[in-house]
């Protein structure tokens, strides 16, 4: 077989997301439903036309480019999350974003069509995405084509168990303190991701070590917990810097 051509593609959009890292974001599209985002788009009249008749459905495909990606080679073989880290699979047999072409699909929940003077923005949530993610397409989601009742997996059949969450009033006093939050959708969307266990394979379903603590950057604040009894325990939480905290999403007043 002749060596494949190379392909370009060009962004038609960036999204804004509440997650400033890698570390935290959801294994998959739909585990976190409280995670707002927002698919920018420049305030074009080919944009703004593109997008007529996308608010008659209530879910859309967004294919995008897994940037912020830092993988020292590539493989063939990945060990996924679900199987504990432990077992190796073919990358094609897995969602890994450590793939020949970094590009992943997600299906989301549309909100709200808005066309601003300067920007026009498709608001989602539930998505898997980094903040600054490039958006290469759109689609909408057809139930009667893409919903395949017969469909079977082999090896991820089912979402992992979720992990309880609780906040210690030290956690709960510095999100009050936290001002230009919507602190309920804050605190919700924290809880949310945390119950995921965002750890990796190897350290799940153990407990912290004596005077461990994971940390993550999530909506614009720096989050601080630790794991004892299988309970995960938010301990902290510290306001990031303004030009370093996340813009995206509508926890943010």
């Amino acid at each position: 077989m002749a060596p494949l051509a190379p392909v370009s593609l060009t962004p038609i959009a960036y999204i804004r997301s509440c997650y400033s890292e890698r570390f935290g974001i959801p294994r998959q599209a739909g585990l976190v439903p409280s995670a707002p985002a927002v698919i920018v788009f420049p305030p074009t009249d080919f944009h703004w036309q593109s997008l007529r008749g996308i608010e008659g459905f209530s879910h859309i495909w967004v294919i995008f480019q897994l940037h912020g990606q830092h993988f020292p080679k590539l493989k063939s073989l990945v060990r996924p999350p679900r199987l504990g880290g432990n077992q190796g699979m073919g990358v094609y047999a897995t969602r890994s974003p450590n793939r020949p072409n970094p590009i992943g699909l997600s299906a989301v929940p549309l909100d709200q069509v808005e066309k601003t003077p300067t920007e026009i923005l498709l608001h989602i949530h539930g998505g898997d995405f980094l903040d600054g993610t490039p958006v290469l397409d759109i689609k909408p989601y057809v139930p009667y084509a893409d919903a395949i009742a017969t469909a079977t997996s082999a090896w991820a059949q089912q979402t992992d168990p979720r992990l309880p969450v609780t906040w210690s009033p030290a956690a709960m006093a510095s999100l009050e303190a936290i001002p230009g939050i919507h602190k309920e959708a804050v605190q919700q969307l924290i809880t949310d991701v945390i119950a995921q266990d965002p750890r990796p394979g190897y350290e799940r379903c153990k407990d912290s070590q004596p005077g461990q603590e994971w940390n993550m950057r999530l909506a614009g604040v720096n989050l601080f917990w630790k794991v004892e009894a299988g309970i995960a325990i938010i301990t902290r939480l510290v306001l990031m810097a303004k030009d370093s905290a996340n813009p995206g999403g509508s926890c943010h007043d």
